[in-house]
C-alpha cells in the first residue's frame, strides 16, 4: 500500500474543502479520531456525523491552505491552515497539523489534530 499516494489524495480532497467526503472514502470502519477540544470519535460513521455538522455550520470558505506533508511508515502529518466564515458570524482560522496512522489496507485508523 503506497501511503504517500493516499495521503496526497486525501489531502488534496481536503484542501478542497470535500472533507466529509475524505472521511468517508479513507477511514476505517473502526477509526478513532482525537482532537485539541478533546472532542472524539469512536468510529467512521460518528466522525462522518461530526464533520457535516461542522461543515454545514461554514457559511464561507475563506481559504484551506496545505502547507507541508510528511509520511514515515504507516504514520502521515499533515499541516494546514483552514479560515472560515461561520452560519453564525463568527470566524474559525485554525493552523494545525494532522497526524494519521494508517492501516495495511489503507485506510486512516487514528486521526488526531494539534493546534501549530
Amino acid at each position: 500500500m503506497d501511503i504517500r499516494k493516499l495521503v496526497k489524495e486525501m489531502d488534496g480532497m481536503v484542501a478542497q474543502g470535500a472533507i466529509v467526503d475524505a472521511v468517508d472514502r479513507f477511514f476505517a470502519e473502526s477509526a478513532e479520531t482525537s482532537d485539541f477540544n478533546q472532542v472524539t470519535t469512536r468510529n467512521k460513521g460518528q466522525m462522518i456525523e461530526k464533520m457535516t455538522g461542522f461543515t454545514g455550520a461554514i457559511a464561507k470558505v475563506n481559504g484551506i491552505s496545505l502547507h507541508n506533508t510528511l509520511v514515515e511508515g504507516n504514520v502521515s502529518t499533515s499541516e494546514f491552515t483552514f479560515d472560515f466564515h461561520m452560519n453564525d458570524n463568527s470566524s474559525i482560522y485554525w493552523h494545525e497539523i494532522i497526524k494519521r496512522v494508517w492501516n495495511d489496507e489503507g485506510e486512516v485508523i487514528f486521526e488526531e489534530y494539534f493546534k501549530a
